[in-house]
């Protein structure tokens, strides 16, 4: 999206905010480092793995499973393409 905004003409962030998602190397390296919603992917795989774990070992023990429900929150990694227009 960066890419094509500069390529068409549109100032980033004058004339557009964007928002990213997941925080990838590439958002802070960009030529205008992206704003971006990071959700860490330990924080969100030992909680995945537990709820697996749990799911498994209650099958061969012959007790129902109680399905939990886990709760993330992302964070917003402010940087300059949503920054207001100067």
């Amino acid at each position: 999206m960066l890419q094509a905004m500069y390529a068409a003409g549109v100032g980033v962030p004058d004339d557009l905010a964007i928002v990213g998602y997941d925080d990838i190397e590439f958002a802070a390296a960009a030529a205008v480092p992206l704003t971006s919603v990071r959700r860490p992917a330990v924080t969100l795989g030992a909680p995945a793995a537990g709820l697996l774990l749990e799911e498994t070992e209650s099958d061969g023990a012959g007790k129902p499973h109680e399905h939990r429900r886990v709760v993330l929150r992302p964070e917003l990694v402010v940087r300059r393409s949503s920054l207001p227009a100067r």
